[in-house]
């Protein structure tokens, strides 16, 4: 159970983290936030975090895009992170979300000359998609949000209600996750996941520029893939009808973790199942985020001294 929170300047207990329903980012989804994910490693009885520094560059720069104006740098958000994570006394895996907000109490809609804050709690978390293993997925009828109209690259809260509609749409209509497509009918990512696909052994994930977020965890598998598996990583378009005749696919993120496809619009991909490829990459991966791969240790930040 989540106990405390970093809100305010100071670490508090979480009931005490509130926000007036008069809040600038309440009324108009001007925040910004992160998602980081601790892992316990029972052998070493120690708490790793996953590329903290790398999540919290990103998280100022998603407050950039906003005007923020902090006094946070990145060591002083890790610091306080750490010493949050210590006041729980997490012995299990766990997610840290830290989010950036307009916090004045006022009507009217700009991003400039406002008062920011940031506040960080953590929780337990498991699953993200419960069948991660073999996820069935469709393409949603809805469209990823364009960068000219709110920044793809920075995790804005209010752009996350386009997630919602995704989400939403896939689950109630018998899927577990949705493929998004951009305005130009380019793949995109899922409604809040990076998106990998194989063809005759090469593995193909859609470039930046459409329209999809830049994860930290797609970064780390494709470094992985590359330096560790010896594959041929390729960013580019893909079309709808390619990722039908995949050899295999997968979702990523910190949240999802890495999540097997199996099916796409009732086609199975591949054998319907994992494949060889995804399950060597979402081994390796989850060895490396609990402390396992020696190579990879500035990959991870221990909680406990």
């Amino acid at each position: 159970m989540t106990r405390y929170a970093f809100f305010e300047g100071e670490i508090r207990p979480i009931e005490e983290a509130r926000i007036s329903v008069r809040t600038h980012a309440f009324n108009y989804g001007t925040g910004w936030f992160g998602g980081l994910r601790g892992y316990w490693s029972e052998e070493r009885e120690q708490l790793y975090v996953f590329r903290i520094y790398d999540h919290y560059k990103r998280f100022l720069q998603s407050g950039s895009l906003l005007y923020a104006n902090l006094p946070y740098s990145i060591d002083d958000l890790v610091a306080i992170t750490l010493e949050l994570l210590r006041r729980e006394g997490w012995r299990q895996d766990c997610y840290i979300r830290p989010v950036g907000y307009k916090a004045d109490e006022i009507i009217g809609v700009r991003l400039h000359n406002l008062r920011d804050e940031v506040t960080i709690f953590s929780t337990e978390f498991g699953r993200y998609i419960q069948a991660e293993e073999g996820a069935k997925v469709c393409f949603s009828s809805w469209r990823r949000i364009d960068d000219n109209m709110i920044p793809a690259r920075g995790k804005i809260t209010g752009a996350y209600a386009n997630s919602g509609f995704i989400k939403s749409e896939a689950v109630r209509n018998g899927f577990d996750e949705a493929l998004v497509l951009t305005q130009e009918g380019h793949v995109s990512e899922g409604s809040a996941e990076n998106f990998f696909m194989v063809r005759d052994g090469v593995l193909i994930t859609p470039p930046v520029h459409s329209n999809v977020l830049e994860g930290i965890t797609r970064r780390s598998l494709i470094h992985l893939a590359q330096e560790e598996l010896g594959l041929t990583v390729v960013e580019r378009d893909i079309d709808r009808s390619e990722v039908y005749v995949a050899d295999e696919a997968f979702l990523c993120g910190t949240g999802v973790q890495v999540a097997a496809i199996a099916t796409v619009d009732h086609r199975p991909i591949g054998a319907g199942r994992m494949g060889p490829i995804t399950d060597h990459l979402r081994d390796l991966y989850f060895r490396v985020v609990r402390g396992e791969e020696a190579k990879y240790a500035h990959w991870v930040t221990a909680v406990y001294e």
